[in-house]
C-alpha cells in the first residue's frame, strides 16, 4: 500500500504498536506514529487513537489494510465522521456483509445460492445439536461477525459438537467482539474459490477473475492460484452472481465473494469487504493494481474501464510463508530472523514484512511473506515456484517453506484436483517413495526450502509432528501464549483426548488435550496467564488398574 501510494505521489503515515516499532512498514512510510502497547485493544483496535494519529499527521484518508478494523462498519463511519476519506466500501455495505447471517439472507434475496444452513443464531449447545440433526454432520459452527477461518470450528461427530461450539464462540468473542454463532453443513472436500470484484461510486462493477484458495490448514489459506480450474458454465455463473451480489448492496470498492464449489454447483460462503492477502495473484494475471483502484474509487473517480477491457494473461500462484512449525502441527513460532535471502528472477514477486534481525512479535498473525510467481502456463508457474522456494532462505525460525515446496510435487496439486481437505489429509497419510531416498532434516532453528546438500525438497512425512506436550504425568504448554481457558480443576477425572486447556498464540486458539485418562492432580498455571513453550500446565495421574482408582488417591 505504501509502494502504490508513493507511485501515485501520495505521502504515507504508518501507525505502529510497541511490538512493531522496528517493523518494515514503519521504516518505509514517510512518517510513523506510535499507537500504544502491543495489545491490539490498546493500539490497532483503538479507534480514538487511530483517528487522533490521522489528525496529528494531517492525513486526508485512512486505509485499514486487511486485518483488525478493515471490515468494521463503525470504524468506517467514525473515519468519515471525523472528516477523512475511507479507503474501502461504504459502511452500510460492510455492515450488510460483515454479519454472516445477514449476508446469507441478502444473497438469498439476490438469487445467489448459499451453503445449506441456518439464517438464525445458534444460541447454545442444545441448539447446535438441533442444527446437526437438521443439516447433518459434519457441521460447521461459524462466527457471524468473523472471517479468515477465525471463529470457525467443525464437528465431525455428535461428541465434538459441544467443544466446537464453545471454541467457535470463544474465538468469535476474542477476535470480533461478537460471540454470535450460526451453523451450516460442512462440505467435506469442496473447492474454495473466490471472485475478485471491483466497483466505484458511479454504479460500475466488474470482476477481475477468480482464485482457488482450497489448500488450507486449520481453515487458513496456504496456497492461492488464479485462474481457478473450473468448468466454463460454472465460472460464468459465478462471475454473473458476483456482479449481481455487489450491485445488490451498492458496493463501491475492491471486495471478494468467497464460494464453495462442489461438483457443478457453487455456494456463496461470505463476502470480504476489503482487500485480501491473496489479491497479488489477481494483479499478476490482470495487470491491475487493486490498491491503486481502491484509492481512486475512494476519491470518487470512476473505474475508467469496462469488463471487456479486463484481460487475463497466464497463471499466478501465491504461497504464504508463515512463522509456523510444520513439525509441531503448524504451531505459531515467533522469534528472531537471523538470516534472510529472498528469491528473484523472471516472474517472481515477494511481498514481505521481514528482514534479517527482525523479531516476529508473538502478539499478531504468523504471516511472514507472500511469495508470488507468474508464468504463461500453470505447469510453468509451479516449476517457477519450486525454483523460487529453493532460492528462499529464512533462518532463526521455522516456517512453512518446506511444506510449500512439497506441495509443488503433490499429484492433486499438479493436476489441480485438490480441495479444502487435501492438505490435512496429505499431512496424515503421505509417505516418501523409495526413489526419493532419505531426506535430510534442517535444524529446528532454521528453515530452508530444500535439503541443504540436495536439490530435493523435504517430504512432509519426514517432518514428524511432535509427540505432544506430555511427559509422564505432566502436560506442558506446546507454545508460548496466553491461557485463554482452563477446562478442568484439581481432582477432575479426564479421558484421553479430552480438551483440558486452550492457549491463544498469534491469533490462533490452540486446544491442549489430555494424553491419558486419569485424574488432574495439580494445576500449575491459571486462566489469563502467559506461559512459555514447555512450561508445565498440570499433571494427570493415570488410573490404578488394580483398584480402579486414581494413583494420587491411592497414595493418599
Amino acid at each position: 500500500m505504501i509502494r502504490t501510494a508513493r507511485e501515485m505521489g501520495i505521502g504515507t503515515v504508518a501507525v505502529y504498536s510497541d511490538a512493531d516499532q522496528a517493523a518494515l512498514h514503519v521504516q518505509l512510510a514517510d512518517e510513523a506514529l506510535r499507537l500504544g502497547p502491543a495489545a491490539p485493544s490498546e493500539s490497532y483496535l483503538n479507534v480514538a487513537k487511530l483517528i487522533e494519529c490521522a489528525r496529528r499527521a494531517g492525513a486526508d484518508a485512512i486505509h485499514p489494510g486487511y486485518g483488525f478494523l478493515s471490515e468494521n462498519a463503525d470504524f468506517a463511519r467514525r473515519v468519515v465522521g471525523a472528516g477523512f476519506v475511507w479507503i474501502g466500501p461504504h459502511a452500510d455495505a460492510i455492515e450488510a456483509m460483515g454479519d454472516k447471517l445477514r449476508a446469507r439472507r441478502a444473497m438469498q434475496a439476490a438469487g445467489v445460492p448459499v451453503v445449506p444452513g441456518g439464517t438464525a443464531p445458534v444460541a447454545d449447545v442444545a441448539a447446535a445439536h438441533a442444527a446437526a440433526r437438521e443439516y447433518g454432520l459434519p457441521l460447521a459452527l461459524k462466527a457471524a461477525g468473523g472471517g479468515g477461518g477465525k471463529g470457525l470450528k467443525v464437528a465431525h461427530s455428535v461428541q465434538e459438537i459441544e467443544s466446537a461450539f464453545e471454541t467457535a464462540r470463544r474465538e468469535a468473542e476474542a477476535y470480533f467482539n461478537n460471540g454470535t454463532i450460526y451453523a451450516e453443513r460442512y462440505l467435506e472436500n469442496p473447492k474454495h474459490v473466490e471472485l475478485q470484484l471491483l466497483a466505484d461510486k458511479h454504479g460500475n462493477v466488474v470482476h477481475i477473475g477468480e482464485r482457488d484458495c482450497s489448500l488450507q490448514r486449520r481453515h487458513q489459506k496456504l496456497w492461492e492460484e488464479t485462474p481457478a480450474q473450473l468448468p466454463h458454465p460454472l465460472r460464468a455463473a459465478m462471475r454473473e452472481a458476483g456482479i449481481r451480489a455487489a450491485k445488490a448492496i451498492g458496493y463501491d470498492s475492491a471486495g471478494t465473494m468467497e464460494c464453495l464449489v462442489a461438483g457443478d454447483a457453487f455456494y456463496f460462503l461470505e463476502m470480504n469487504t476489503r482487500i485480501q492477502v491473496e489479491h497479488t495473484v489477481t494483479e499478476m494475471v490482470a495487470g491491475i493494481d487493486l490498491v491503486r483502484e481502491q484509492i481512486r474509487t475512494a476519491a470518487g473517480e470512476p473505474l475508467g474501464f469496462t469488463q471487456d477491457d479486463v484481460v487475463f494473461r497466464g497463471f499466478a500462484i501465491e504461497a504464504r510463508v508463515n512463522a509456523e512449525d510444520p513439525t509441531r502441527d503448524f504451531q505459531p513460532a515467533p522469534g528472531t530472523i537471523t538470516r534472510y535471502r529472498e528469491p528473484a528472477g523472471p516472474g517472481v514477486r515477494l511481498d514481505s514484512a521481514v528482514y534479517a534481525g527482525w523479531t516476529i512479535p508473538r502478539e499478531y498473525d504468523s504471516l511472514v511473506a507472500k511469495l508470488v510467481v507468474w508464468a504463461p502456463s500453470r505447469d510453468r508457474a509451479i516449476a517457477r515456484l519450486r525454483r523460487a522456494i529453493d532460492e528462499y532462505a529464512i533462518e532463526g525460525i521455522p516456517t512453512t517453506l518446506s511444506v510449500l515446496r512439497t506441495l509443488c510435487d503433490l499429484p492433486s496439486v499438479i493436476d489441480g484436483s485438490y480441495g479444502t481437505a487435501t492438505l490435512e489429509a496429505f499431512a496424515r497419510t503421505w509417505q516418501p517413495s523409495a526413489r526419493n531416498g532419505p531426506v535430510k532434516r534442517t535444524p529446528a532453528a532454521s528453515t530452508r526450502a530444500s535439503g541443504v546438500q540436495r536439490r530435493t525438497a523435504p517430504r512432509l512425512a519426514s517432518l514428524r509432528r511432535a509427540g505432544g506436550s506430555a511427559s509422564g504425568d505432566a502436560i506442558s504448554s506446546p507454545m508460548h501464549g496466553i491461557i485463554a481457558e482452563l477446562r478442568v480443576s484439581r481432582g477432575d477425572r479426564v479421558t484421553e483426548g479430552q480438551v483440558v486447556a486452550v492457549i491463544e498464540a498469534m491469533k490462533m486458539m490452540n486446544e491442549v488435550r489430555s494424553h491419558r485418562s486419569g485424574t488432574v492432580t495439580a494445576i500449575m498455571a491459571g486462566a489469563g496467564s502467559s506461559v512459555e513453550s514447555g512450561a508445565p500446565l498440570m499433571t494427570i495421574a493415570p488410573l490404578d488398574s488394580a483398584r480402579g482408582d486414581e494413583v494420587e488417591v491411592h497414595r493418599r
